[in-house]
């Protein structure tokens, strides 16, 4: 059995996450490369409210986590409504509970509260991924990966806020025991360093149990 099919029996829902700026759809696309896998990208610039929410948070939270919500559904709704007979994996740079996570972070509780509400009708009519890749890198260099990438409205983001995001995120994955690849990504290199693509394909080729399963990338 070669690499790749073995990847496919273990695995035909692989979500990447991470912080702003972590390097998730740069690993998302080596993967969906790798194994010939149906890609699903966060369409973030589609959403009108996130230029206006790094300006004036308070007043744009909620329109923007709603149609971030909406979006996310659909885009994973219509995933699992169309088969493809050719591409037995899926892979994604988002999982589905990112909206409370960030609603959570971004909300106040009021509104948080309803969106919650909300979001616990749609969610149960999605597929959780097989397993989870999480690439958790500190603030400094999700801060130098944010201005390399250069997108007008990020370039101001607090490092509370991306503190919050990560602790957020870390809290959940460890409260909810998912299966998660633990990747420190300090020095992640995806596209430069072939080797640290190599650890995240030999770690899917793994079996594990529910929990954190650790790697680093030297």
């Amino acid at each position: 059995m070669n690499h790749i099919e073995e990847g496919y029996m273990k695995h035909h829902f692989i979500t990447v996450e991470g912080n702003i700026g972590a390097g998730k759809t740069t690993l998302t696309h080596l993967l969906a490369k790798h194994y010939n896998a149906r890609l699903i990208l966060e369409e973030f610039a589609d959403n009108p409210f996130l230029p206006k929410f790094y300006e004036n948070p308070a007043q744009y939270a909620f329109p923007l986590e709603l149609f971030f919500m909406a979006e996310r559904y659909k885009q994973l709704k219509d995933m699992v409504h169309t088969k493809d007979l050719f591409q037995n994996v899926t892979i994604s740079d988002y999982l589905f509970t990112k909206c409370l996570l960030f609603a959570k972070v971004n909300l106040p509780e009021e509104e948080f509260r309803l969106y919650q509400k909300l979001f616990d009708i749609i969610h149960q009519q999605l597929s959780f991924p097989d397993i989870l890749i999480y690439l958790n890198a500190p603030v400094q260099k999700l801060q130098a990966n944010i201005r390399k990438r250069n997108r007008s409205y990020e370039q101001s983001i607090p490092d509370a806020y991306l503190f919050s995001i990560q602790e957020t995120y870390t809290s959940y994955i460890k409260q909810h025991n998912i299966k998660t690849i633990f990747i420190d990504a300090s020095n992640a290199d995806f596209l430069g360093n072939e080797q640290h693509l190599q650890i995240v394909l030999d770690a899917l080729d793994k079996d594990f149990d529910n929990g954190q399963h650790y790697f680093s990338l030297p």
